[in-house]
């Protein structure tokens, strides 16, 4: 059980994303949470911020929304799994990415889903994010 509980700490805590305060007792308290929750809402902040965003770490970011309007062909499709990659091994090391799936939707015209599958790696932990 220690061995697991060593695991666990190296995925961390974090505030709840978006921010979310509760009652503790007669205080408020934020909202934390842990684990793969945490490793979660910390990917997606990481793809939902823009290089430049982050005053003290301005490499900090995905630039995805930078790609809003641009027509969806298979360079643009590249580009989304690259810029999405890099993020996520320069910026969450507590995970290895398996795969990212990009599928234009077919039932709104210019929408494409992104599903990231990834590897917790200290706990062998498979998860995805769509």
């Amino acid at each position: 059980m220690v061995e697991s509980d060593n695991n666990k700490a190296f995925l961390g805590i974090g505030w709840s994303f978006p921010p979310r305060f509760h009652k503790q007792g007669d205080a408020l308290g934020v909202k934390m949470v842990t684990d793969e929750e945490d490793i979660r809402e910390s990917l997606l902040i990481l793809i939902s911020t823009v290089p430049g965003e982050r005053t003290m770490q301005p490499a900090y970011g995905c630039p995805l929304k930078l790609m809003l309007f641009e027509s969806i062909n298979e360079s643009t499709v590249t580009e989304i799994r690259d810029v999405i990659d890099r993020a996520v091994l320069f910026f969450e090391p507590r995970i290895t990415l398996e795969r990212i799936d990009v599928e234009s939707d077919t039932a709104y015209e210019g929408r494409i889903n992104i599903t990231l599958n990834y590897l917790i790696r200290m706990t062998n932990t498979r998860s995805n994010i769509v």
